[in-house]
């Protein structure tokens, strides 16, 4: 079965998406392109959303999200019920993001990272699986907040 992953990017992040591509296409994954499809100016939120709200509702299991800094595009994926976007620029974040919080959504700044860098992340965040044990009990107080007044 193949696995499904949504892409999200501003114009900021769009020189990162065919690197991105080439990288999850290499791996097998589908992805779901909720855009942008061109260099153009554009809003980071309109596409966050959209790749954010696809894993929210199952249709993918993951999603990465590009614009300058990551920090909008973070604040947007994570006002969608059920997402944990973790702003990544090292490989070590990459991978405690999955391991300790779950994390479900990748998020990148292109203006900080060095492209050498990006498939090392990916390979990181992709290939590490949640320990579960007290960071699981941690990622449930999340999950029932969300929950209680999302």
């Amino acid at each position: 079965m193949t696995k499904k992953v949504a892409f999200a990017c501003d114009h900021r992040g769009f020189d990162l998406k065919p690197q991105i591509f080439d990288f999850l296409k290499k791996k097998k994954y589908e992805i779901i392109d909720c855009g942008t499809f061109s260099p153009d100016s554009t809003d980071y939120p309109d596409y966050m959303f959209k790749a954010a709200e696809l894993v929210s509702q199952g249709e993918c299991e993951k999603a990465v999200g590009v614009c300058y800094t990551g920090i909008g595009s973070s604040i947007a994926a994570n006002k969608v019920h059920g997402v944990r976007a973790a702003l990544v620029h090292t490989v070590k974040e990459a991978e405690l993001s999955r391991a300790h919080n779950d994390s479900n959504m990748l998020i990148l700044g292109s203006g900080f990272l060095d492209s050498v860098i990006v498939p090392q992340i990916l390979e990181t965040w992709f290939g590490t699986s949640f320990e579960g044990g007290r960071h699981g009990e941690r990622v449930n107080k999340i999950k029932t907040y969300e929950q209680k007044h999302g």
